[in-house]
């Protein structure tokens, strides 16, 4: 018999940025672990669906969303226009929620927006508050602290206040990549997620193409100097105490960790990663600074580098709402350490519960 008094949790999913089929994907996950037997009996959940217009949907529409086989073609029923008209007030049941668990990835997501706008319901929110996810979302930003916390990174350039639709623009940032760094270099934008926009530039000649790609998305970006690298990923759980997962990697056939790469099936995941004790334990050590640094809690995945060559650890980003689909690595990092996603759907709301 399920118990009365259970926890409304509402869960936030969509949204109009590039990762809006990630975000559905992974609200798919956590909607079946609070649904799961064990769960059941302290939880019950309303879901708002946002589409790629920004327009918000009740918790019956939304479902039917989340009970959509695939997550692309099959949602295209639901993508009608914004009209001018603000639709989440009489969409979004705040006084039936007891706590938010928002998984919009990207734009208006990880960049706080969605916090700063939930505050106002004065319920708590699972995961971090709005300047770390503003700052972990934001490349430039991020570096700029780390630099400031001694924490190591790959060498880098920020280009902020340019004008890439002028090719005189272009053609002076191209040469100043190539007397500054050294080739290959990736190219990001600074507000972007699950490696859209990136490109990796291997000859002077692409560098032009390169940038145009990432100022489609944001106009701020990073230029990062690509070295031989293992990627290494570590989960983060916790608020005035974190917790590390066991450290991962992900091994790719492709040539470096694209978005197509990132969902794709040929990837390796081995959890634990094959590192040495002290490597492991640095690198538990730097995600918990910079995530403090970041003033980042609740939960995140923090990225890293180990340079084959030298065995030197870079942090490359922290992700404050990491991916939760059947491919992502946050969940999977959980489950090697201890906690399936049942539970750990479960404790992430308890530790937000008790912050």
């Amino acid at each position: 018999m399920v118990r009365e008094g259970r926890k409304c949790v509402g869960i936030i999913f969509g949204g109009n940025s590039n990762e809006h089929y990630v975000s559905i994907s992974s609200a798919k996950t956590v909607f079946k672990a609070l649904n799961s037997k064990i769960n059941k009996e302290r939880f019950r959940v309303k879901t708002f669906y946002i589409n790629k217009n920004g327009v918000w949907f009740d918790n019956n529409k939304s479902l039917e969303v989340l009970r959509k086989k695939r997550s692309d073609d099959k949602t295209q029923e639901y993508q009608e226009l914004f009209n001018g008209k603000i639709n989440f007030l009489q969409n979004v049941e705040f006084q039936s929620v007891d706590l938010w668990f928002p998984l919009l990835h990207g734009l208006n997501g990880e960049d706080g927006a969605i916090h700063g706008f939930l505050k106002f319901t004065q319920k708590p929110i699972i995961g971090g508050g709005i300047l770390g996810s503003a700052l972990g979302m934001d490349k430039i930003m991020m570096k700029k602290i780390f630099s400031h916390l001694a924490i190591p990174q790959v060498n880098y350039l920020a280009i902020q206040n340019h004008d890439l639709s002028d090719d005189n623009v272009k053609n002076k940032l191209s040469d100043e990549i190539t007397e500054k760094l050294n080739l290959p270099v990736f190219v990001k934008p600074a507000n972007s997620g699950s490696s859209l926009g990136i490109s990796k530039v291997k000859h002077k000649s692409e560098i032009i193409k390169a940038l145009e790609k990432a100022w489609r998305i944001d106009k701020r970006i990073v230029i990062e100097e690509g070295l031989d690298v293992r990627e290494l990923e570590c989960g983060i759980i916790g608020n005035l105490k974190l917790y590390t997962s066991k450290i991962g990697e992900v091994i790719y056939s492709s040539d470096w960790y694209d978005y197509d790469s990132k969902y794709s099936k040929d990837n390796q995941i081995i959890i634990p990663a094959d590192i040495d004790y002290q490597i492991s334990e640095q690198i538990k050590d730097l995600a918990i600074r910079s995530c403090r640094g970041l003033n980042i809690f609740g939960f995140a995945r923090v990225d890293f580098f180990l340079e084959k060559i030298s065995n030197k650890i870079f942090l490359n980003e922290i992700n404050t709402i990491p991916g939760f689909t059947s491919k992502s690595m946050f969940p999977m990092l959980w489950n090697a350490s201890g906690l399936n996603i049942n539970q750990l759907v479960a404790k992430l709301i308890d530790i937000s519960s008790d912050f």
